[in-house]
């Protein structure tokens, strides 16, 4: 079975322990869409794994990861995630690890770019600095570097002066900033294309070969849908397509060769940096649930803004990736809260949307409509089956899947690999 894994939020939904778990069962992981502005973490025992680039399945061993096309890869930050790995005991091969030639290479311009574009925006959009918007800019104006240009000395030349040439002339005129010279820029990404050259393929071939063998692929998202940059809370998203529908582009795997897709949702809601957020909690809950949670970013470390379960922005998740199971993550963060609320709505001049708005200003104004339920008020982390959650436990999630329409498979209670329910 070929299954995506997706976030149904802002990002950061636990989708890093999800795909830990459900990649034991697949053959083959795909990363399909965003850079290393995303973070994924896993914790094994007593150790914790982030990962900003490669797939979280890279901790099972005889299983194959795959980096796809619709990826930007910083090739400096891939090599020090590898060495990090190694440290730790974890040695990839290119056996274990394949990367598409066709996926775009963040280049140290992107990064400086990224950081002059955010320094004058009047309304910051809260970017992480990692040159991923600029990448994929390059991408759709057909300037990118590729990381099968990497392997070409001719082509990486050709591609690299034509945009420095361009490059060179914003930093000076635009920022006053003198820009980048050619031959040191050259010789280090000649460099990585020669270390990183065992792990590049065609990656499309790839895994449409393994489909056609029987294999089984498990494809996952980085950041959350409401960060797609079509469907997210425009302009405040990422540079990609980070819902179900990414996947066949970032990837080259056709959509009638994907048999089901699961989302990850928090058992409340958080989102990092700046942007829109109804259900946001006031700040003494906000700052007990992060601590509790430890929202804070796996890339970045910034922390996290927290609210309500807000089913307004899940229900249209559900809907346009059309979802066939829930994993609800984080359940236990609610443990010790006596009342919880639910968003079932949102109010803006006297009229309440039940759908969620396309229009900013609505979305950005408008009031939430709780619904208001009681807590368990006892700690559930050592329960593994669902009848053994308390009874208002089980009402809760039973009330998601009615607000939802889609039923709830797993139950994460817990930040360990082995703390989770299935029904």
């Amino acid at each position: 079975m070929n299954v995506v894994v997706v976030g149904s939020q802002w990002g950061d939904e636990g989708k890093g322990k999800l795909i830990d778990i459900l990649s034991q069962e697949s053959d083959i992981t795909v990363r399909y869409q965003g850079g290393n502005n995303a973070g994924h973490t896993v914790v094994v025992g007593n150790q914790e794994y982030i990962f900003h680039l490669l797939p979280s399945a890279i901790l099972h061993r005889d299983k194959v990861c795959v980096i796809g096309n619709g990826v930007v890869v910083d090739p400096g930050a891939l090599l020090k995630e590898l060495r990090g790995l190694k440290a730790k005991g974890i040695d990839v091969t290119a056996k274990g690890l394949k990367i598409s030639g066709r996926s775009h290479v963040v280049m140290p311009y992107h990064r400086i770019l990224d950081g002059f574009r955010e320094s004058l925006r009047k309304n910051k959009i809260g970017t992480t600095g990692r040159g991923i918007g600029p990448c994929y800019a390059d991408k759709v104006t057909r300037c990118g570097i590729r990381m099968v240009d990497l392997l070409n000395p001719g082509i990486l030349r050709a591609r690299l002066e034509d945009n420095l040439r361009e490059k060179n002339e914003i930093f000076r005129k635009v920022y006053g900033e003198k820009g980048f010279s050619f031959p040191g820029l050259y010789k280090e990404y000649l460099d990585y294309g020669r270390r990183l050259a065992p792990y590049i393929c065609d990656t499309a071939v790839y895994l449409n070969k393994a489909i056609d063998e029987g294999k089984s692929v498990l494809f996952e998202g980085a950041q959350g849908t409401f960060l797609d940059i079509d469907f997210g809370t425009y302009p405040f998203v990422t540079s990609s397509n980070s819902i179900a529908g990414g996947v066949c582009a970032g990837s080259g795997v056709a959509p009638t060769r994907i048999d089901k897709t699961i989302a990850c949702v928090k058992a409340y809601t958080t989102r990092v940096g700046e942007g829109p957020f109804p259900t946001e909690f006031s700040s003494s809950l906000k700052d007990e649930i992060r601590m509790k949670g430890k929202e804070f970013g796996a890339t970045t470390g910034r922390p996290r803004r927290c609210g309500w379960f807000d089913s307004v922005l899940v229900r249209y998740s559900v809907i346009i990736n059309h979802i066939d199971a829930l994993a609800i993550m984080k359940l236990d963060v609610l443990d010790d809260l006596a009342k919880i609320k639910i968003g079932v709505g949102y109010t803006y001049k006297g009229k309440v949307h039940k759908d969620f708005p396309m229009d900013f200003e609505v979305l950005n104004k408008a009031r939430p409509v709780y619904e208001e339920m009681d807590g368990w008020k006892t700690p559930i982390n050592g329960i593994r089956q669902y009848r053994q959650l308390p009874r208002n436990a089980k009402i809760y999630i039973e009330h998601l899947e009615d607000l939802l329409k889609v039923g709830v498979k797993y139950i994460s209670i817990g930040t360990k690999r082995d703390e989770i329910i299935v029904r």
